[in-house]
């Protein structure tokens, strides 16, 4: 992480904010104001929205929340809502995957908030923020890239390790391979009781780690000009991955069904060996009122595939203004709200990476005497080296839409990994033509 806060420190609020405040005035005065909203859903994302109540008793204003969906189907709904012109809320939430596709619905946060307040973001996370000069969006404690989660107790036992070297061939540890992981989990699957790992199986969820697994492959997803290129050896190498494991019984048979929080809740059950997954699950999975793993957690750098990169598909989410929205310094000032220190702080201690510099430091002080959540903290920084975002196209997710039923056939045996990436490849092509981008 030393990469991202390199050469940032938080300055002192003193600065006009909008034109008339100062920051130290931050959150304002808006009696009176309804901001309507439209936020991701999620047990993870609760703890934070309760702070809104603080929101509104410090501003005089009111917060209705239109919405409370996935990223996926909070896609369609606002895609729908601009193509009926239908745009009437004020704040929503974003994420840097999603973002390129509809830079022109979100005002310029530069302009309503104050400099310092936004230098003091990690920098990194605010370049990806910003579209066309644009911050579009306000970074929340949620910068995600996924390590490996696993059950400690997997690792113990004499009689387990000695035959899981006699039939592999080397030492049973965590693994520090997409290779050892696919050992390891056919090892250890005992289905339908117990399976050695789990993936999202649908929407960009599956194309991401498609994606990421290709980047560990040695493939690119797009070539230089632009043009699908995942349809390679690579390509095949990193499907390959999916569908074999699948074959093996040694994910759930509704794999290809699941999102995040399904994972999620796989790995607190008890029932996953091994689970690649976000930060923001750290401290679930840790907690006995949740986990029937808490205790038992370990948590290390994500693996490396056969080109010796690891995975590391990363992005942020945040919060956006729109430009329709009446009230644009309420609407600034709740995204602010929901993205200072306090807030980070509040996501982060559940287990999210924070996007403030200083909540950075604050956390790594905070963990000196927690063992676990320093040794979360120590993986994800690591992690962190290795991350790197999806490819910069507006079309991204529309691509992803296509994709995705393909990687679902190959996964499935309804289609060859090769013949799936080929058709694949066919239909990103098209999208990418009809968008005038090749």
């Amino acid at each position: 992480m030393t990469r991202f806060l390199a050469g940032v420190a938080a300055g002192a609020v003193i600065c006009a904010w909008a034109g008339a405040a100062l920051a130290a005035d931050l959150p304002g005065k808006f009696e009176g104001v309804t901001v309507d909203a439209k936020l991701i859903g999620g047990q993870q994302y609760e703890a934070l929205y309760a702070r809104i109540a603080e929101w509104e008793k410090a501003t005089g204003a009111k917060v209705n929340v239109l919405s409370k969906k996935n990223h996926f189907e909070l896609d369609k709904e606002i895609k729908s809502d601009i193509a009926t012109g239908n745009i009437t809320w004020c704040v929503g939430s974003n994420h840097s995957s999603f973002a390129p596709q509809y830079p022109d619905i979100y005002t310029d946060l530069s302009a309503l908030l104050p400099k310092e307040e936004i230098d003091a973001f990690v920098p990194a996370n605010i370049a990806s923020s910003t579209l066309d000069g644009k911050l579009v969006m306000l970074p929340r404690a949620q910068f995600d890239v996924s390590a490996l989660y696993y059950q400690k107790s997997l690792y113990e036992g004499d009689a387990k390790k000695a035959a899981f070297k006699e039939k592999y061939g080397y030492d049973l540890a965590p693994p520090d391979t997409w290779q050892q992981v696919a050992d390891q989990a056919v090892f250890f699957a005992n289905p339908p009781d117990f399976y050695g790992t789990q993936y999202a199986g649908k929407e960009e969820a599956i194309n991401g780690r498609f994606y990421e697994m290709l980047v560990a492959e040695g493939g690119d997803y797009l070539d230089a000009d632009g043009k699908p290129a995942f349809n390679s050896d690579a390509g095949v190498r990193a499907l390959d991955w999916f569908v074999n494991l699948y074959k093996a019984k040694a994910v759930p048979v509704g794999t290809t069904n699941y999102l995040w929080d399904d994972l999620g809740q796989g790995f607190a059950s008890g029932t996953i060996a091994v689970n690649l997954d976000w930060p923001g699950w750290a401290s679930f999975f840790n907690d006995p009122k949740s986990s029937k793993v808490a205790g038992n957690v370990g948590v290390k750098v994500q693996p490396a595939g056969s080109s010796g990169k690891r995975t590391g598909w990363s992005g942020h989410h945040g919060f956006s203004v729109t430009e329709s929205c009446a009230s644009k310094d309420a609407a600034a000032s709740l995204v602010w709200f929901l993205t200072n220190e306090d807030s980070q702080k509040l996501e982060s201690s559940a287990g999210p990476l924070p996007t403030r510099t200083a909540v950075w430091d604050y956390n790594i002080q905070q963990a000196e005497s927690d063992a676990y959540r320093k040794e979360v903290l120590t993986a994800f920084q690591e992690a962190a080296k290795h991350a790197f975002a999806v490819p910069q196209t507006p079309a991204w997710i529309e691509i992803s839409n296509a994709v995705y039923p393909e990687l679902q056939a190959a996964i499935l045996g309804d289609k060859t990994s090769k013949e799936a990436l080929d058709a694949a490849a066919e239909k990103a092509t098209q999208i990418l033509e009809d968008a005038g981008a090749l």
